[in-house]
């Protein structure tokens, strides 16, 4: 068993996903540290606006992706914002996005955006369009509302680490990203809108979507601010039937939230996922050991130490 839980950390460690979100320091060396809430930092910027925050994030698509599947680029346009936004404890208020392109390509990204605003309920407020014969490229960016943003400055030892997600889908075989919005449907509006209500209730004080980094490396940005680490129980961790662990570890899942609790409201947070037929389960504890680790069969490995990031506090 060692064997294997040392070859897990190995794989979620080198994973390109993770490792790639080194180069966000960048931001740190030209603009200095930053308060994370405002920005940069969160998965997005909270700004105090008309009695609550104003919340604003963005997302640039992989060039490589936007011209194999434009139709799905589109789509993700929309998922990547809205599920910042809800990480950001906010309801979202639309989409904004910027398309440059042929014709014939731009027009399947403006179908997948299409789409991906019917199945989260969320406005095309506008935008830019570019024709171009080149490579394609797009942007999206969102804008929602949070009564009581959540927050990585809110991570504290003992608080407990919840994942919710959905896991009825299929992985792609050409992409490491879990689909779950075919099954979900129209029902995904609801969902990505949960974590605003878990945050208004006190339920939940932070959260990070699992993206590209996959889950241990998005949980290291989540624990990154404050220092703080967390051990993940991998026999207690909701997966998808089918889907291999190392692979479930690293991928983009289309609804996967990782959220950190008071110990008290535990249940209560399971629950408002189960209530809306999506998966979720404590799977650890936020410590100070400033790093993530893997558990199973009562052993433990080492997968991951910060900082994933590196932007400056």
């Amino acid at each position: 068993m060692t064997s294997d839980l040392s070859d897990l950390a190995d794989r979620v460690r080198t994973f390109g996903g993770l490792t790639s979100k080194a180069a966000i320091g960048l931001v740190s060396e030209v603009f200095g540290g930053s308060d994370w809430l405002a920005g940069p930092g969160d998965d997005g910027a909270a700004v105090a606006f008309a009695g609550s925050f104003a919340v604003a994030c963005g997302e640039a698509l992989l060039p490589a992706f936007v011209q194999r599947d434009p139709f799905g680029a589109g789509l993700a346009a929309v998922l990547t914002n809205v599920n910042d936004l809800a990480a950001m404890g906010a309801r979202p208020l639309g989409i904004v996005d910027t398309v440059v392109a042929d014709e014939p390509t731009a027009r399947r990204i403006l179908e997948g955006i299409r789409h991906g605003c019917h199945l989260y309920d969320v406005p095309l407020l506008g935008g830019h369009l570019t024709r171009h014969d080149g490579p394609p490229a797009l942007s999206a960016f969102g804008l929602g509302r949070a009564e009581r943003p959540l927050s990585v400055n809110r991570v504290e030892p003992g608080q407990a680490l919840v994942l919710g997600a959905a896991i009825e889908g299929e992985l792609r075989a050409d992409f490491p990203f879990f689909r779950g919005f075919d099954e979900r449907g129209t029902r995904s509006a609801g969902d990505v809108r949960l974590l605003a209500d878990l945050a208004e209730r006190g339920v939940a004080v932070a959260a990070k979507d699992v993206s590209m980094a996959g889950l241990v490396g998005s949980l290291g940005m989540l624990l990154e601010r404050n220092g703080c680490g967390a051990t993940v129980d991998l026999d207690a961790l909701p997966r998808p039937a089918g889907v291999a662990l190392a692979d479930w570890l690293t991928c983009f899942p289309s609804y996967a939230f990782l959220l950190c609790c008071p110990e008290e409201r535990v249940g209560a947070c399971v629950a408002a996922f189960e209530e809306r037929d999506l998966a979720a389960a404590p799977i650890g504890t936020i410590d100070t050991s400033g790093e993530v680790a893997l558990a199973s069969g009562g052993e433990r490995v080492r997968a991951l130490s910060h900082p994933v990031t590196g932007l400056a506090r």
